[in-house]
Order: structure tokens, then sequence, then C-alpha cells
């Protein structure tokens, strides 16, 4: 069932998406001033890596929590803040979720979550280049993802009113001191975030 629903969760981030909410720079422009927190169970990160030379593996990040601060009149202002529970690793071969969690890989028993923190904000239109500190395994590097607004409006089921958005960013695992198996594993791992956030009363 696990393997299911993690094959479900990565066809859904390649497929064209059909919003609720409204999209476009009206809807952007329309978005409330304020401070948003994420919405966990409809956030992801997926992450992919070159397995052995032979194909490319993903898995998936769940359970992330944080913070979007921002004011459409001042985009470049907006803040996020991101928390990653690394130690709930999900891909479809449980085998491989115990290897991840261990030394070789996050130590979760010591590193049990990721953080992202920007720095900088810059918009061009409905996207955006945003600068932060990722930290993973205790070691912080620079990362930049390239962002796009997705949508905006009140959830439908909820009645929230809700903004999303998706970034892409490639990493090197061996900036943060995971090494196992290099070279013949790939370095570079390549994120996409597909994240919800929420302005409640």
């Amino acid at each position: 069932m696990k393997a299911q629903l993690v094959a479900l969760a990565l066809i859904g981030l390649t497929a064209p998406a059909f919003a609720q909410g409204q999209q476009g720079a009206e809807a952007a422009a329309k978005v409330a001033a304020g401070t948003y927190t994420v919405d966990t169970d409809h956030t992801q990160i997926a992450w992919g890596i070159n397995h052995l030379g032979f194909n490319v593996y993903y898995g998936i990040f769940g359970g992330t929590t944080g913070t979007l601060t921002l004011d459409p009149a001042k985009p470049a202002s907006a803040s996020v803040s991101l928390t990653i529970p690394v130690d709930q690793v999900t891909t479809t071969s449980e085998k491989l979720n115990a290897h991840l969690k261990t030394a070789d890989f996050f130590d979760t028993a010591k590193f049990p979550t990721a953080t992202f923190k920007s720095t900088a904000v810059v918009v061009d239109g409905l996207k955006a280049k945003i600068t932060g500190d990722l930290t993973i395994r205790g070691i912080t590097k620079p990362v930049v993802l390239d962002a796009r607004f997705t949508g905006a409006g009140p959830n439908p089921m909820s009645k929230i009113e809700t903004v999303g958005f998706e970034a892409r960013a490639t990493i090197k695992r061996s900036d943060y001191g995971i090494n196992y198996a290099l070279p013949v594993l790939g370095d570079e791992v390549s994120l996409h975030i597909t994240a919800a956030f929420e302005r409640r009363p």
C-alpha cells in the first residue's frame, strides 16, 4: 500500500494541475498579506537520484511544516521557513527506507529533520528565485529554488484561504556529508517541492 501511495504521489507531481483556486497574475495580486502556515497534508517534497547509471530513482518527504510570510504589494519581502522530517523518508522499498535513516545517509537518530530558511526572494511575474539556507545533517549550504505561483483562493473543502507554489532545485548530497557509494550512486539530487499554505484567522 505504501508503494502505491508513493507512486500515485509522484505521478501527481508530473501531471497537469487542475486547481480549484484561481490562477494567474490577477489571482496572485489578490492574495492577502500576512503569515501562512504549511498545509502539511498537501505539501510534498519529491527527490530523485541517479541509480548506478541505470535510471533515476525517486522518493518523497511528507509531513513538512513551516510558514510563509508575504505581501503582494512587496513580493520581494516574502520569506519562507520549512522543517522537513527526513526520518519519515518514503520510497517503494522498505529496506531502502530503513537504510536511508542510517549514518550512511540521513543519520536520522542524530538529525531527524532538515530545514530551509529563505534569505532573499527575486520575483519575476509569477516566478521567483528563492535563495535560502538548506540544513541537512547539521550542515548548512545555500540553495536557490526556482519557484512559481500555482494558485490561490478559498479551499473548496475547508473554506480556508490558501496559496500554492511549486519549486525545483538541484543539490549535491556530498555537500551535506552524504558520501555513501559515490561515485557509482549519483551525487546530484533533484528536488521538486509542491506546497500549499493556509491563512488561518
